[in-house]
Order: structure tokens, then sequence, then C-alpha cells
């Protein structure tokens, strides 16, 4: 789908051309003027693509452009994809080569910032193939990045297919993952839920965070630490929070130390009464 052709308008065309452009098309195409309700939507689609400057360079320059698939891929596939992977699109839409699907391991570290890779695949008639690939922060296991015309290219005088990287991700142990949420327990004894203690959690960002565990704290209570969770798809700075569950165990004590305990609980007691 040509958007300039859509719009009327040659491909250097200006902001203040796109907008003039797209009213004139949109009265023309809309249809509770009579118009073509198809028309008004490929109006309005390519509209939406030209006025945005990021979106209109990924489409004047799709060669190394990737869409990110936030949806596990092991589901169901569309007709779009059905079609595609018998070399062909669905009736109306122009011939293509088939997609692709590639496996990528990823460290979970990785997903904190994004990464660069070099990606070496073997194309169905056995040719090599060489990509420079991005792989933007806040990915999760199973999505997937798309790369379009660096599919199959078996049948010449049509478009590529597109690659598809699915990327594995493993947690790291002693970690959960919810989104951008991360989740972790710290182990302490139960003098430090008494006393109060100070406790460094490692992350997988490899960072090191000190957590203050209040005196009088509960066992089994959750805390929260604001934004040291993954970010967001596609952002750097739009994160997550990080929960730490607090676990205590009970160490072994003498006859002496017992006795020195019940002697305090004793006079709290008496306190509290």
């Amino acid at each position: 789908m040509d958007y300039y052709s859509i719009l009327g308008v040659p491909r250097n065309a200006s902001e203040s051309d796109l907008k003039k452009a797209y009213k004139q098309a949109s009265m023309k195409h809309h249809p509770d003027r009579g118009g073509d309700a198809e028309q008004f939507k490929k109006v309005s689609e390519a509209y939406g693509i030209l006025k945005d400057p990021q979106k209109r360079a990924a489409y004047d320059n799709p060669q190394r452009q990737y869409h990110a698939n936030t949806g596990n891929m092991q589901g169901g596939h569309s007709f779009d994809d059905i079609f595609a992977n018998f070399g062909f699109m669905r009736p109306g839409q122009p011939m293509r080569n088939k997609d692709m699907r590639i496996g990528y391991r990823m460290s979970f570290a990785e997903v904190y910032t994004g990464c660069a890779a070099t990606i070496t695949y073997n194309l169905p008639n056995g040719r090599g193939e060489v990509i420079d690939v991005k792989i933007p922060p806040g990915m999760k296991h199973g999505d997937t990045v798309q790369f379009p015309n660096y599919g199959d290219d078996s049948i010449p005088g049509i478009p590529r297919g597109t690659l598809q990287v699915q990327l594995a991700i493993p947690t790291p142990h002693k970690w959960k993952r919810d989104g951008e949420h991360l989740y972790t327990e710290v182990i302490v004894d139960i003098f430090d839920l008494i006393l109060g203690k100070s406790v460094t959690i490692h992350t997988p960002e490899n960072k090191q965070l000190a957590l203050t565990v209040p005196p009088g704290t509960n066992n089994d209570v959750t805390m929260n630490i604001t934004g040291h969770g993954l970010p967001r798809v596609n952002t750097y700075n739009n994160r997550g929070n990080l929960y730490v569950k607090i676990k205590a165990v009970t160490p072994k004590l003498t006859n002496d130390e017992l006795r020195r305990i019940e002697e305090i609980k004793n006079g709290i007691n008496l306190r509290t009464q």
C-alpha cells in the first residue's frame, strides 16, 4: 500500500501538505458523505503513519525496521499467517514469499536495555543469511521481533517474506516475572524481624539495592522497591516495580538463650497488660 499515492502527495510532502491532503481526501471518501468506507479507512491509515515522523521514517526505510509482537506465538495463527506460510497473501493482496521463524536466546539482563545482535540463519534454498538486528527492551520469553524482507526468497520476482525472531529469555533462579514487575524472596532470621535489618538485593540487572526491614516486621510481608522492575516494551525509563517477600527462619538456640528470651517475653507481657 502506497500511503503517498492514497493521499495524493509527493514523498517529500511537508506536514502542512499532508494535513491538507488528508482533510480533502477524508471529506471526499467519508461514508457519511456517500464515500467509500474502505477508501476512507485507507486514507486514515495513511495519514496516521505519515504524520508521525518516526513511523514515516520507518515506512520510508523498511529494510531494517522491526515490529515487536508481545504476544506468545504458540497460540493460533491469523488467516494472513496461514496464507503467508504458503507463499502468497490473501486475495486482493500482493504475493510474497513465505515468512520464516527462527529462535534467538538472550539474557535476562538484556531485557533492561534491549540488545544488538548479529544473527546467522539458513534460507530454505540453503543459502546462508546474516542480519544485524536490534531487540527492544522489555521483551518477554516467547515474544517475536519481525524483520520484513528478510524471510524466504525462493520465488523470484516477488517480495521476500518476513523473518520472525522468537525470543528465549530464561528467568534467573529465585526470581519471578509478571509483565514488567519482578518478584523475589529474602530470608532473614526471626530476630531480624524483631530488631530490623538492612539487606542487600542483587538484581538481574547486576545492581545492588539496599532494602531496610523495619523493626517489628511480620513474616511473609512483601515490600515494594518502586521503579526497579523491568522496562515496559520499547521504553527505558518507564519501569515496573520490584517486590521482595520477607521470609523468616528460627535459629537453633541453647537452653540458656531460650531462658533469657523467655524472661524478655515475660517482661513484655507484663508491660503490655
